[in-house]
């Protein structure tokens, strides 16, 4: 994928853990600089050390470094940074900041800005999809301004309804709604939540489909106006409308061919229509009769890009930078994708298995024996601190199989071979889930965790036998056996 190489460049990854470790790697692989970023409370984050060169971010809360526009800026011009890879969450679907360093000379790693302010806002985007032919969930096209008004879109699309933040993501500003009573109970306390978290209040009415599976797009286009996908992930394993569980490819669609075709061309042919060039993804919801609507569009590289690597061997984040700096990718062409095998990921998150609610704490010790074909980008060390100011996230296990059976078999494997200490975790849950009858099915839907209820089968109990062999098969791994 290494082709037509421009100069080096000095490129900034303003984000932190994993994911900066993980666009470091592909920097360096490129033959540029990877800049690095310490903070007041992260002055040896572990990323730090795949970067070639590390610079402070002054301040210690996330408003007064990673979100803050002018201080980022400052850093740009005084280290002589060519281009800015934000990675996801914190400004990586910010307008304001993606037009910043345009308007100042510096590259910015993703979608030009107008793809990035139109895909950003959940009304404006589905209005946009729409207009381009791709099927909608029924329901408001534009933000509603008052209770009555979604009271009146529920009965007219009839109920169950979903009020959605229209400026959303990561499952936050999000509630069910089966009658009227429930759009009183809830519109309000939904726009306190979205104005909180995202600064606009404004609300989505959309229908609720029963029993949906989350499916998504990944693309990749570059400035030339190529556009190819990279097939489907099923995300449908949520708990808080976030996921948790992922795999390529989605065993809903299976070996429909057409659907995957018609689903993959849906989301090339919208990313041809806002002139994509970049990393992005398409989300779409399914409902038990295949039919699709599109749900968002995420204008920047997602936490479960690493599955679509392993099932099409292609470095995204490569081509990401590669595209920025108007360089070709070396595909010839859609049909030179391909597929093989399958790759499922669990996300590692710092948070009670039972509750699934975030446990702060810091990590005593983590260590790892997997079976081949296991990756895991994390950001775990002895003495890491775990705080609430960041998402519980510590760790990405990615598993690949030829068969999806053997993706699992693998996956179960990895999981009794990956000990955390110090901090209460997710491996538990993920576990229970890897066993459950519907999930090996594949016929699991985003109501799994609420209907197979996976965390009360969680045995929490401490098993010192199996903890022993763990340890044992450790230290001998170390010891050369």
């Amino acid at each position: 994928m290494i082709t037509n190489i421009t100069a080096q460049k000095r490129i900034l990854i303003i984000n932190r853990g994993e994911i900066a470790a993980r666009i470091a790697k592909a920097c360096r692989e490129l033959g540029h600089t990877a800049v690095g970023v310490w903070t007041d409370n992260e002055v040896q984050a572990k990323h730090l050390e795949v970067c070639d060169e590390w610079v402070r971010l002054p301040g210690s809360t996330n408003q007064e470094t990673y979100l803050n526009i002018p201080n980022i800026l400052e850093v740009c011009k005084k280290y002589n940074i060519d281009g800015v890879h934000p990675g996801y969450g914190f400004l990586s679907e910010n307008t304001e900041f993606s037009q910043a360093l345009v308007d100042n000379g510096i590259t910015w790693i993703g979608p030009h800005p107008e793809a990035v302010r139109v895909m950003g806002d959940k009304a404006v985007s589905k209005e946009f999809a729409k207009k381009v032919g791709m099927p909608v969930v029924p329901g408001s096209l534009g933000a509603v301004p008052t209770i009555e008004e979604a009271i009146k879109i529920g009965n007219q699309i009839k109920y169950p309804i979903l009020l959605k933040a229209v400026a959303g993501g990561g499952g936050r500003g999000m509630r069910v709604c089966h009658n009227e009573q429930d759009v009183r109970n809830n519109f309000e306390a939904v726009q306190r939540e979205a104005a909180s978290a995202f600064k606009n209040g404004d609300l989505l009415v959309e229908k609720y489909i029963v029993n949906p599976h989350h499916i998504e797009v990944q693309i990749l286009a570059d400035k030339k106006g190529n556009v190819f996908h990279f097939f489907e992930r099923e995300c449908s394993i949520q708990r808080r409308h976030q996921k948790i569980v992922e795999e390529a490819p989605s065993p809903f669609i299976g070996d429909d061919e057409e659907l995957r075709q018609r689903v993959c061309n849906s989301a090339v042919n919208l990313a041809k229509a806002i002139k994509y060039d970049s990393a992005g993804t398409v989300e779409l919801i399914m409902g038990e009769n295949k039919e699709f609507y599109f749900l968002e569009m995420n204008t920047r590289i997602q936490v479960e890009h690493p599955i679509t690597e392993e099932i099409t061997g292609i470095d995204l984040i490569v081509c990401m930078i590669q595209s920025a700096f108007g360089e070709d990718l070396g595909i010839p062409s859609q049909e030179w994708i391909k597929r093989t095998g399958h790759a499922i990921e669990c996300r590692i998150c710092a948070e009670d298995p039972i509750t699934m609610l975030p446990s702060p704490g810091t990590v005593t010790g983590c260590e790892t024996n997997f079976p081949q074909g296991i990756r895991f980008d994390n950001c775990l060390y002895k003495g890491l601190v775990v705080t609430p100011d960041f998402d519980p996230m510590v760790g990405k296990l990615v598993a690949k199989g030829i068969l999806r059976e053997v993706a699992i078999r693998k996956m179960i494997a990895a999981l009794d071979g990956l000990l955390v200490e110090g901090l209460k975790t997710n491996i538990p849950l993920h576990k229970v889930i890897m066993k459950n009858e519907v999930f090996l099915k594949g016929k699991y839907s985003t109501n799994f965790i609420s209907t197979e209820k996976p965390q009360d089968q969680v045995d929490t109990s401490m098993d010192y036998t199996s903890l022993y062999k763990k340890i044992a098969g450790i230290e001998a791994r170390r010891m050369g056996f």
